[in-house]
């Protein structure tokens, strides 16, 4: 299904690839960029620093942080010294009444836009100078009301960022393209998200998506619901990671895990029939307790041997991963972990992130357990 969903995901990304080619510079409206930041990350000079070198006709960029010494909006500010024809600012939010802080972070930042046209990406991407120029053009067709971006990951050197980068490039890209074969695209993905004006007050602003930890997932959810289209754009952005050991990737892994849990939770059931490697370990136990161990030997080659051609179709032959075609023999591994930590989203509803704890919710909601908060519909949490 996934090389089969791959194929057709390459013949649209032509599509939207001819669409940007197509548009004349003169038609290009002006956009503005959005980019919550909170504290120091790896490389986080040069992911900032890529929305400065924008090829693009008119932008400016709106940087936030809750303090005024968050160490990361400071090197924001630096950034911005050295690009003084590049329209930008910075805001400070103030500490989140919202359960998703960088939702309350957004809501004080869009007000200060008059452009129609967003963009919203996290700390951590890393773009080309063609960025804007290949996403803005298909937001021109109104029944478009979002558009987002596949990422390939960029690992930090370690093992386990390494293995985390691999699932990013690989697992990420081939369920989304799975769901979108299926279903059509009913959700968006963080990283990089553009955005019309009238699709964000159609659905009653940024704080509808408040309350949730996938903010990302829940905003392309009710863009879908408001009548747009959401669609994925062809250009590949770079999601970069930082040095990380096993406790931490793991503890990503189970928090993106449980949020796909609360907010999906049909779907998280069934994520576990799409991990190749646990069924080859069974088959191999099987064969070799039923005294058949040649068959159970094959079962688990051929299983192992079904992850590599995954990564090397899908995260060097569609995202254009060089990592993920040499190191194709090392995702078997990242298979098995993602389906230990997917059995282990079912153990509990909490998870830390950013500094705080919080608990999951019905729905996917999420509830700080370190400080006060209040839904962004008013009701209290």
């Amino acid at each position: 299904m996934v090389l089969i969903a791959g194929r057709r995901w390459q013949n649209e990304a032509r599509a939207t690839q001819r669409i940007g080619k197509e548009t004349p510079e003169s038609s290009l409206p002006p956009v503005t960029i959005f980019k919550p930041v909170h504290g120091m990350e790896a490389q986080l000079e040069e992911n900032l620093e890529s929305f400065f070198r924008q090829d693009y006709p008119e932008f400016e960029i709106i940087l936030g942080a809750r303090q005024a010494d968050d160490a990361g909006l400071q090197l924001a500010e630096r950034i911005r010294q050295r690009y003084p024809k590049i329209k930008s600012r910075i805001v400070v939010s103030g500490p989140p009444t919202w359960p998703n802080a960088k939702v309350f972070s957004l809501s004080k930042m869009i007000p200060l836009s008059t452009n129609d046209y967003f963009v919203i990406s996290d700390s951590d991407v890393r773009v080309s100078s063609d960025f804007l120029r290949d996403m803005i053009p298909a937001l021109l067709d109104p029944r478009i009301g979002l558009l987002t971006c596949p990422y390939r990951g960029v690992p930090a050197g370690d093992f386990w960022s390494t293995l985390e980068a691999l699932g990013m490039s690989v697992e990420m890209p081939s369920g989304v393209m799975v769901a979108e074969m299926l279903e059509g695209i009913r959700f968006a993905l963080g990283p990089a998200i553009a955005v019309r004006r009238d699709g964000l007050e159609k659905i009653g602003g940024i704080a509808a998506t408040a309350d949730f930890y996938s903010d990302d997932f829940v905003l392309g959810n009710l863009i879908w619901a408001a009548g747009y289209k959401v669609i994925f754009s062809h250009h590949v952005i770079q999601h970069v990671l930082t040095p990380r050991s096993l406790a931490r990737t793991l503890g990503d892994q189970l928090r993106w895990m449980k949020s796909t849990r609360f907010s999906r939770p049909l779907g998280h059931v069934g994520t576990g029939l799409t991990y190749a490697v646990p069924f080859g370990l069974l088959g191999l136990f099987a064969g070799v307790a039923a005294g058949h161990g040649a068959l159970g030997i094959w079962l688990f080659a051929v299983a192992c041997l079904n992850r590599v051609v995954q990564s090397a179709a899908v995260g060097w032959g569609i995202i254009g991963d060089q990592r993920a075609l040499y190191l194709s023999w090392l995702y078997p591994v990242r298979d098995f972990l993602g389906f230990l930590t997917w059995a282990g989203s079912f153990g509990s509803r909490t998870f830390f992130w950013r500094g705080e704890s919080y608990r999951f919710s019905r729905g996917g909601r999420i509830i700080p357990q370190n400080r006060p908060a209040e839904s962004a519909v008013g009701a209290k949490l």
